[in-house]
């Protein structure tokens, strides 16, 4: 299904979710920044002396290794209250987070190069996008990436009933959680439409999970879109990118745009960072 299905006003070409400047001033909860000795964490790169073969594999140069997750989460998430709208994490680390979104693209080249590179990602898929083919992505997740929610059939949400609202989100979570196992904690609205309405956060705070997470950048083909006038990243920073192919990415594959992807992060001297190692959901 494509993204644009019942809200293409809503579209802006190849981000599939929205354009970055509809989420201008999403904020993090309150906390403290986070600061953390070097390392990597657990599934964060391969043995060291593998690395520099495994990226000149797909043609890149290694990203900066991945510091350790802090013991201090900078994003709290209780079971009680407002649900939260983060676009980004509080940190002093150089370190940026990857999102994708969707599904629709299933390319087992993808999963090799996930599986090379070792870089973590977050998965919001959309239940009727990947339902017909559930066991793609669990390769993916048991690298360790993990799978949050992204609604049944990817609504502009502020255009639905609350008991509409509700069904997106609570009929993702129940199928997303029967097949990988585990209950998504995050909720990422399609075109981040309706993120910061009463109705949605009661329907995310009814169905599971924790949070609403949008984005600051999202990938194109092969650069971004930038919110920062500057058109530069900064620590923590959530980037949106989707499960696309030929179709969608003029002729290229999943693999040249998350290549190229991780090339705009590289040149930048960032890390790529786990998205749940900054998240305590208590």
């Amino acid at each position: 299904m494509s993204c644009a299905a019942g809200a293409a006003v809503l579209l802006v070409a190849l981000t599939a979710c929205g354009s970055g400047a509809q989420h201008r001033g999403a904020q993090a909860p309150p906390s403290r920044p986070a600061s953390s000795a070097p390392g990597t964490t657990a599934a964060a790169a391969p043995a060291a002396q593998d690395r520099p073969a495994a990226w000149a594999k797909w043609g890149l140069k290694p990203l900066p290794a991945a510091p350790a997750a802090p013991a201090d989460k900078p994003v709290k998430l209780t079971a009680t209250g407002p649900v939260p709208v983060f676009s980004e994490v509080r940190t002093t680390d150089k370190v940026v987070f990857i999102t994708i979104d969707d599904g629709a693209e299933k390319d087992p080249k993808f999963v090799e190069m996930a599986t090379d590179l070792k870089v973590p990602f977050s998965m919001f898929l959309t239940r009727d996008i990947v339902r017909g083919d559930y066991g793609y992505f669990k390769p993916l997740q048991a690298l360790g990436n993990r799978i949050h929610n992204h609604s049944v059939d990817h609504p502009a949400m502020s255009r639905l009933s609350p008991e509409r609202q509700k069904s997106e989100v609570c009929e993702a979570q129940t199928a997303l959680t029967e097949q990988y196992g585990t209950a998504p904690t995050l909720f990422r609205p399609p075109y981040g439409d309706g993120a910061h309405t009463p109705s949605l956060g009661a329907a995310v705070r009814a169905c599971g999970p924790r949070a609403v997470v949008l984005w600051r950048e999202s990938m194109q083909i092969h650069d971004m879109q930038y919110q920062a006038a500057d058109k530069k990243l900064r620590p923590g920073d959530i980037i949106l990118a989707h499960f696309r192919g030929p179709k969608d990415l003029k002729g290229e594959t999943m693999t040249t745009m998350f290549g190229e992807l991780l090339a705009r992060i590289q040149e930048q001297g960032f890390a790529v960072g786990r998205l749940e190692d900054y998240i305590a959901a208590g």
